[in-house]
């Protein structure tokens, strides 16, 4: 397959990344730019230097010292990070492919797949996770779950409690848990309960 073939697909694969799958779902305009960035950057690099007897060794490295590059300003979630990781991929295989051809193709349209699964907002959307600054503290375990599970009206998976103000009076904890289905009545919050809920990325 020629090369100007291979660095096509991978322009209109890296767009539906970008334009079809993450911004409709995140709505995040900056991580756009990044991605598509991360991707061209790559692509042109890799296909630079496709023809050096290095080539097998540079796809490894280069995807190696990129995947170290963190945004200290900015903290990305997992599900940001595995877009990044999809888009520098798309970006080496669409430099790199020229060696195994229609291969390297099939290993794009992959990607796009998996995304596309993954993190459909449908897939397992019952279950989420916060941090909860209770306006109390509570040592007993049993008893945290129990006032967790009766704060959101969901089942508590795990429970990690984070630190214990005991001069405040508070608790931090950081909890998963799992939604009740549709048409299934909730667990009342507690009376006079005033827990203050951060959702975590």
């Amino acid at each position: 397959m020629p090369p100007v073939a291979l660095y096509a697909i991978d322009l209109v694969a890296v767009s539906i990344l970008t334009f079809a799958l993450y911004f409709p779902r995140h709505r995040r305009r900056d991580l756009v730019v990044a991605y598509l960035g991360v991707n061209v950057g790559v692509l042109a690099v890799s296909a630079v230097l496709s023809s050096s007897t290095i080539a097998a060794g540079l796809g490894l490295g280069l995807f190696g010292v990129l995947s170290i590059i963190r945004l200290r300003s900015d903290e990305l979630s997992q599900r940001e990070v595995a877009y990044y990781f999809a888009a520098l991929a798309l970006g080496l295989l669409g430099g790199l492919g020229t060696s195994v051809g229609w291969l390297g193709v099939a290993g794009s349209a992959l990607i796009l797949v998996v995304m596309a699964v993954a993190d459909h907002p449908r897939l397992l959307a019952r279950h989420a996770a916060q941090t909860i600054v209770l306006d109390r503290a509570v040592v007993d375990r049993d008893e945290l779950t129990a006032h967790l599970e009766a704060l959101l009206g969901a089942h508590v998976h795990s429970v990690s409690v984070q630190s214990i103000d005991l001069a405040n009076d508070t608790t931090r904890v950081e909890v998963r848990y799992e939604l009740p289905r549709a048409g299934s009545r909730p667990a009342p919050s507690p009376t006079g309960a005033h827990d203050h809920l951060a959702v975590t990325r």
